[in-house]
C-alpha cells in the first residue's frame, strides 16, 4: 500500500471509530441527564421517592433487555445495522421523553432509551474492534469508554444551562436527539464489519472494506487470517458454564456486581440530589457541583487508559477501590455528624470528587476491559453478553433502591454500606482476579484450561 493510501486508510478508520463511538456518547448522555432533570420532574409531578426510583431505573430495565439480545441481534443483522437501529431508538426515546405528558409515558420512553443503551454498550465496542487494524485497536476501542464519560459531563453541563424554568427538563431530554440523528446519518454511510461480512460469505465486500481501513497488510492475507480465526465453531451455553471456564465467569460477574454495588450510579444519577441532601440550597447550584464531578470522571478515565498497560489491572483496582472506601466512609461521617452541618456540603463535594476519580481509574474501565480479555474465544460472545446483562441488572437494582435505602438506613448508613461492599471487592480481587497485563488472549485461555488457580496467571508471567 502506498504511503498516501495508508494515510487515507488511517484517517478513514478514525472517522469510522468516532462516528460509532457516538453510541457511547449517547450512552453517557442519556444516563447522566436524568440527574438534573429528575429534580424538576419530581417537583412538577409531586413524586414520591419510589416513583422517582422507577423513572430513573426505567432506562436500566431497558438496558438489561437490550443487552440480553444484543449479541444475537449483532450476529443476525450485522454490527452496522444494529447501530442504526439503536440510533433510531435513541432519537424516539429522547423526543418522546421531552414531550411526555405524564409519568407512565416518560417511563416508557426512558425504557426505549434503555434498550438502545443495552445494545450500544455491546455492539459499539465490538464494531470498532472488528473494523480497526490491530496496531490501533486498543486506543480506538477505548475511545468508546472516553465518549461515555464525555456524554455524562455534557449532560451535566446541559442540565446546568437549562435551569431557568421548571419546564426546561423537557429540553434536557430532547437535546439528546441531536447526537442520535448524527449517529444515524453517519452509520448509513459507514461500512459493515469485515469479520461479519466474511461470516456471511460476502468476501468481496470484506476485501473492499479492508482496502479502505486496513493496516497496510495484503488484503488477501487479512481475509485468510479472519477466515482461519472463524474455523472453530462457537461454543454453546453449556461450555460457558463448563468447570474450566467457571473461574473467568465468576470474575466477570463479580466485577459487574462490585462496579455497581459500590454506588457509582447513585453518584451518576443522583449527584444533585445528594448535594441537596448535604445542604446546597438550589437545584442550579447542586447541578453546578455535579458538573465538576463529571469533568473529573472524564479526566481520570484518560489517566486510566494511559496507566492500564503500564501499572497493570490489579494495582489500579487496589488503588481505585481503596480510594472509594475512604471517600464513601467520609461521606457517611459527614452525614452522621450534625456538628459539621456548615461544612457538610463541602466535605460532601470533595468526597464525591475523590470517589469518582477513584472509580474512574479502577473499576470503571477495568470491568469492561477484563471481560474482553478473560473469556475463551469459543464462548467470548456469550460470556461477555452474560456479564453485560449482569452489570445492567445490578445497576438497575442499586438505582431502584438508593432513595429507599437512604430512608431506611439513613444517608450515612447507605454510604457506609457502599464502603463495606468496596472492602469486600478489594478482598475478592486479591484472592480471585488475575493480572492480565502482558498476556495474550491465547495465554489466558491456556491458563484456564490448565486447571491452575485463575489468580496465579500473574505468577506464571513472573516465573
Amino acid at each position: 500500500m502506498a504511503e498516501g493510501e495508508k494515510q487515507g486508510s488511517s484517517f478513514m478508520i478514525y472517522i469510522i471509530a468516532f462516528i460509532a463511538a457516538l453510541a457511547g456518547l449517547l450512552f453517557g448522555y442519556d444516563t447522566g441527564v436524568i440527574s438534573g432533570a429528575i429534580l424538576y420532574i419530581k417537583d412538577q409531578f409531586n413524586l414520591t421517592s419510589q416513583i422517582v426510583e422507577r423513572v430513573v431505573s426505567a432506562v436500566l430495565l431497558g438496558a438489561v433487555f437490550g443487552a440480553a439480545f444484543s449479541g444475537a441481534m449483532a450476529d443476525k443483522l450485522g454490527r452496522r445495522r444494529s447501530l442504526i437501529i439503536t440510533a433510531v431508538l435513541f432519537s424516539l426515546g429522547a423526543i418522546g421523553s421531552a414531550l411526555a405528558p405524564n409519568i407512565p409515558v416518560l417511563i416508557l420512553c426512558r425504557f426505549l432509551i434503555g434498550l438502545a443503551i443495552g445494545v450500544a454498550s455491546y455492539v459499539a465496542p465490538l464494531y470498532i474492534s472488528e473494523i480497526s487494524p490491530a496496531n490501533v485497536r486498543g486506543s480506538l476501542v477505548s475511545l468508546n469508554q472516553f465518549m461515555i464519560t464525555l456524554g455524562i459531563v455534557a449532560a451535566y453541563l446541559i442540565d446546568f444551562a437549562l435551569t431557568s424554568s421548571p419546564q426546561e427538563w423537557r429540553w434536557m431530554f430532547g437535546l439528546g436527539a441531536l447526537p442520535a440523528v448524527i449517529l444515524l446519518v453517519g452509520m448509513i454511510f459507514l461500512p459493515e464489519s469485515p469479520r461479519w461480512l466474511v461470516s456471511r460469505g460476502q468476501v468481496e465486500k470484506a476485501k473492499q472494506v479492508l482496502s479502505r481501513t486496513g493496516s497496510g497488510k495484503n488484503v488477501d492475507d487479512e481475509i485468510r487470517d479472519i477466515s482461519k480465526s472463524m474455523e472453530a465453531k462457537e461454543g454453546g451455553w453449556g461450555e460457558v458454564f463448563a468447570p474450566w471456564v467457571r473461574p473467568a465467569l465468576i470474575v466477570g460477574i463479580a466485577l459487574a456486581f462490585f462496579q455497581q454495588a459500590t454506588g457509582i450510579n447513585t453518584i451518576i444519577y443522583y449527584a444533585p440530589t445528594i448535594f441537596e441532601f448535604a445542604g446546597f440550597g438550589s437545584h442550579k447550584v447542586a447541578i453546578l457541583a455535579t458538573v465538576g464531578v463529571g469533568t473529573v470522571n472524564v479526566l481520570m478515565t484518560v489517566v486510566a487508559i494511559w496507566l492500564l498497560d503500564k501499572l497493570g489491572r490489579k494495582p489500579l483496582l487496589y488503588i481505585g477501590m481503596t480510594g472509594m472506601v475512604l471517600s464513601l466512609g467520609l461521606i457517611g461521617v459527614a452525614f452522621s455528624m450534625a456538628s459539621l452541618s456548615g461544612a457538610l456540603k463541602w466535605i460532601c463535594v470533595i468526597s464525591v470528587v475523590f470517589y469518582i476519580a477513584s472509580f474512574a481509574i479502577g473499576l470503571g474501565p477495568i470491568f469492561w476491559l477484563m471481560i474482553a480479555e478473560i473469556y475463551p474465544l469459543r464462548v467470548r460472545g456469550r460470556a461477555m453478553s452474560l456479564a453485560t446483562v449482569a452489570n445492567w441488572g445490578f445497576n438497575m437494582l442499586v438505582a431502584a433502591t438508593f432513595l429507599t435505602l437512604t430512608e431506611t438506613l439513613g444517608k450515612a448508613g447507605t454510604f457506609w454500606l457502599f464502603a463495606g461492599v468496596s472492602v469486600f471487592g478489594i478482598i475478592f480481587c486479591y484472592f480471585f482476579v488475575p493480572e492480565t497485563k502482558g498476556f495474550t488472549l491465547e495465554e489466558i485461555e491456556q491458563h484456564l484450561k490448565s486447571g491452575r488457580r485463575f489468580r496465579d496467571l500473574s505468577s506464571k508471567k513472573a516465573s
